[in-house]
Order: structure tokens, then C-alpha cells, then sequence
């Protein structure tokens, strides 16, 4: 079954879960992301995933959005390098309340 996000998807990124509560209160959208869509490079022909970070960072510091290759934003955890990531994939729909 292939996964796919829908424009206006919220997902979190599996980092999220190295956050401690504390920290979860002070950022609480840290590596949250809105999804945007998908994109097409016009040279390679690389399928990208282009999303909004809900959070300042530095990766969109003078643009607007993100954009990463598809298979990459969709690739399952690497377990070997994180052994207590318990989120599966990369980025995961996230089913909580946004707080603004």
C-alpha cells in the first residue's frame, strides 16, 4: 500500500519524540509540518515533497517552503541509528490538536 499525504496534512517528524515534555511545552509545534504538496524538479525529474514548517528554522530562513525528496520524506526510521524511535516512518500524520 503506498503512503501519500494530502495537501493541509499535518505531520510530525520522528525527532519529535526525542522531545521532553518540558521542551514539548515551550516549542509545541517543534518538527511539526504542513504539508504543501508534491513537486516534480524540472532537470532530474525527482519527485520532492514540499511542506511548511510550524516552527522557526533555519532551513527556511528567505523561502517560503521546504522540499525534500519524496522517498526520503516517506522512507521508514533508520532502527539501526535510532534504536528507541518508536514511530515507524520518517514523518507520520500527526492526530493531535495543533497549538498555535
Amino acid at each position: 500500500m503506498e503512503r501519500k499525504f494530502e495537501k493541509g496534512t499535518i505531520v510530525q517528524h520522528f525527532k519529535r519524540e526525542t522531545m521532553s515534555e518540558g521542551k514539548l511545552n515551550e516549542e509545541p509545534n517543534m518538527y511539526l509540518y504542513e504539508i504543501i504538496g508534491t513537486s516534480r524538479h524540472t532537470e532530474s525529474k525527482e519527485e520532492l515533497m514540499i511542506y511548511k514548517p510550524l516552527y522557526h528554522t533555519d532551513c527556511i530562513d528567505g523561502v517560503d517552503y521546504a522540499a525534500r525528496p519524496l522517498a526520503m520524506f516517506m522512507s521508514e526510521v533508520d532502527h539501526e541509528k535510532y534504536p528507541d524511535i518508536k514511530q515507524k516512518y520518517r514523518f507520520e500524520e500527526y492526530t493531535r490538536k495543533l497549538t498555535k
